[in-house]
Formats: C-alpha cells, structure tokens, sequence
C-alpha cells in the first residue's frame, strides 16, 4: 500500500516534469519564430548576360558602317567619328551587346582622330588577340562577349599613356552620366561621384 501510493506520486511528478518541459520548449521556438526575420518575397535581381543577336537582326539594328566596323573589322575614318573629339563624362558600351567597355574617365586626346582609352572599364569585357591583316603584327580589341571588332591596341611607350586603345565610334554606343542608371549602368556611377578631400592636420 505504501509502494502504490509512492509509484503514483512519482509518476505524477514525472508527468508534471514532461508538461513543464514542453511548454518551455514551446515558448522557447515561439521566440526564435518571432526573432527570425521574414524571408523577402521579392525575387533576387537577375544577373545581366550580355549577347550578339542573330545576324539578320544586326544588319536591321546596325548602320552599315557599325556592321563593317564589328563584323567585318573595318576600320572608320580618323576625325570624322562620333566619338573621337566626345569630352562628356560617361561610359562606352559596345554597340552590338551592351556590354561596357571604356569610360570617359580613362579617355585621352591622342592625335589619332579616334576615340582612345588608356584602359578599358571591365578587363573581363574585352579580349585581344593578333592579327597581320596590314602585313604586319597589331593587336585587336574584341569584345568579350558579342566578339564585336572594336579597335586596336598599341603600346605608346613611356607617357602619357602608355597603352593606348585606339577604338572605333562606330563599335560602341555612349552612355552619359545622367542615363547611367536609366539604362541599366548604375554599378558604375561611384566612378563619377567627387572624391572627399583629405583633411589637412593643422
């Protein structure tokens, strides 16, 4: 009688136990449920591809001297291109895919007649390779991407700029500043922006 009554207080107890037990552990996920912020719904940003149309689409969206220019790896005429004597600030994207190549930030007067860069935007955007089209060893720009024929490639020597990438007008499209972001370009606006002036100790 006195071992019944024990093993009932017992099992009571124990059962008391397993109730507390799960209340805390239910109180305790309630808290992490309501601490862990609410996944967005808003799917991510899709990444930009940059392309080269079909062919027929190019020769309807190109003018004949752009498809020479990129396709074909005409060379336009010195000082009689959009570009070559262009001062506004902003970016240059080839005109076949979109994607960016140079900014007016790294563009120079060279005397050539062309629009001239001492580097490009996104090295990942272009791609050399040699030709002997003239008799003789030169350096092509291309595009990394559409494979556009954009210019060619000359090291100048010691300054002021030593590598010059003499590029064709006709190959890109140019960007101002105030488009950037309307167009899809606003990564590069930063590059734009004023630098803050160090603070002179006094």
């Amino acid at each position: 009688m006195h071992y019944n009554r024990i093993a009932r207080e017992a099992k009571a107890s124990f059962a008391a136990l397993v109730t507390a037990s799960a209340a805390a552990a239910l109180l305790c996920s309630s808290a992490q449920a309501q601490a862990k912020p609410a996944a967005s719904s808003a799917p991510p940003a899709p990444q930009r591809t940059f392309v080269k149309p079909a062919d027929a689409e190019l020769k309807k969206k190109l003018t004949p001297l752009q498809y020479a220019v990129t396709q074909h790896a005409a060379t336009e005429t010195p000082f009689r291109n959009i570009y070559w004597d262009n001062h506004e600030p902003g970016i240059y994207v080839d005109i076949v895919s979109g994607e960016p190549l140079f900014s007016s930030l790294d563009k120079y007067e060279s005397g050539t007649g062309w629009p001239s860069f001492t580097r490009p935007l996104d090295p990942a955007n272009i791609r050399t390779k040699t030709d002997r089209m003239l008799g003789y060893e030169r350096t092509e720009v291309r595009s990394a991407h559409a494979d556009s024929h954009l210019g060619h490639l000359f090291d100048d020597g010691p300054a002021p700029a030593h590598l010059r990438y003499c590029m064709n007008s006709a190959s890109m499209r140019f960007i101002p500043v105030t488009q950037l972001e309307a167009e899809g370009y606003g990564q590069y606006l930063p590059l734009f922006r004023p630098k803050p002036q160090a603070k002179v100790a006094r």
